[in-house]
Order: structure tokens, then C-alpha cells, then sequence
């Protein structure tokens, strides 16, 4: 509430019946009152058990278009084809207009169920949007335990890292990066501290 950043969606908690499309759909209506146009280049739907690194994110964004943009981690792990299939749920970014043809165009809201991040992949394939796709694989990446073929070691580049599924991977993957190096201590919160 202090800094008006957060939205609570009209819909039951759900992974793959819908949700996402009423995030997506939702923006459009929620920003129309906003000075500027577009009132976001970009909009951004993310898994709470990934961690971004906002600083290398901004960065890479930097050359990309504004426009008809589709940003992630390609799926199938082999896969670095972002044109053939689709980005991972871990986190994936698209640009203000195909948020505004979201809402606009029948072939998302007659197609809703099923994992969300495939699904929202074939609403751009059927729509023909996305013009300009982006794979950030590797500096997107799995936590790499247990190692897969999405998995590899943290490493500086790293843009987000996924299935942070418990304390002790968000304590690693947070030191790694030193992002609790130099906080305080407080009672509002518990961060095991290796002296």
C-alpha cells in the first residue's frame, strides 16, 4: 500500500486455469489513466521461487526492441530456438503492445488451460506476435542442484535463477551474489549469518 505496487487479481490462486491471462488482460484497464503512453515498455510475469538480478536484467534489455518482444529462457532445455518453441514460466517479458493485444484478441481468452507458460507461448504463435524474441538462456537458469540439463553453477552473468524451492537455496544464491553482505541484523527478519 505505500508505494501502490502490488495487485490483487480479480481470480481463485491457480497455475494453469487462467491466471496468467488475467494478469496479462488485466493491465491494460488497470494503467489507462497513466500521462504517458506506453505507461510500461515492458511488462513482466515471474514464479516467486525465481531470483532476479534486476541491475543485469535492465542491461540486457537495453538493446532489445520496444516493441513485439518476447524475453526468456527458451523451453526445451536443449532448445535455444526461441522461434520453435517457448519461454519458461521461470520468468518471461513481453513488450506493452502484445500485453494491450492480450486483452484485445479472442485466441487467449478461448485458450486458457494447460501450463501457462506453453500456452501463453502458442497465443503468440497462433496471434503471430513477436516478431522479436530474445533467449537469455544461459544467464537464465535452474538452481543447479539437483543438476539437469537446465541447471549450471551460479555465476556472475546471471540475469535470474529458478526453483529456489527452499531457505537454504535462496541463502546461497543470495550470498553468491552478496546480497546480504552488510545488512543489519533485525527482529523483523532471520538470515543465518556465517561469521
Amino acid at each position: 500500500m505505500r508505494y501502490d505496487d502490488i495487485i490483487i487479481l480479480n481470480c481463485q490462486e491457480n497455475m494453469n486455469k487462467g491466471k496468467t491471462y488475467t494478469y496479462f488482460s488485466s493491465l491494460p484497464e488497470m494503467f489507462s489513466d497513466q500521462l504517458y503512453y506506453p505507461p510500461y515498455h515492458y511488462v513482466m510475469k515471474t514464479d516467486d521461487d525465481t531470483y532476479i538480478r534486476l541491475e543485469n536484467f535492465v542491461q540486457s534489455l537495453r538493446p532489445l526492441p520496444r516493441e513485439d518482444l518476447y524475453y526468456g529462457y527458451v523451453i526445451p532445455c536443449p532448445s535455444m530456438d526461441p522461434f520453435v518453441h517457448y519461454m519458461s514460466g521461470m520468468g518471461y517479458l513481453v513488450s506493452w503492445d502484445i500485453v494491450e493485444w492480450i486483452k484485445q484478441s479472442d485466441i487467449p481468452k478461448t485458450h486458457l488451460e494447460g501450463p501457462e507458460d506453453k500456452v501463453f507461448g502458442e497465443w503468440l504463435r497462433d496471434g503471430h506476435r513477436a516478431r522479436h524474441r530474445y533467449n537469455a538462456k544461459w544467464s537464465m537458469y535452474n538452481y543447479p542442484e539437483p543438476p539437469t540439463r537446465c541447471t549450471h553453477e551460479l555465476w556472475p552473468d546471471t540475469i535470474a535463477v529458478h526453483l529456489l524451492k527452499n531457505q537454504e537455496k535462496w541463502i546461497h544464491t543470495l550470498n553468491y551474489f552478496n546480497v546480504t553482505r552488510g545488512l543489519k541484523p533485525s527482529k523483523l527478519y532471520h538470515i543465518p549469518w556465517d561469521n
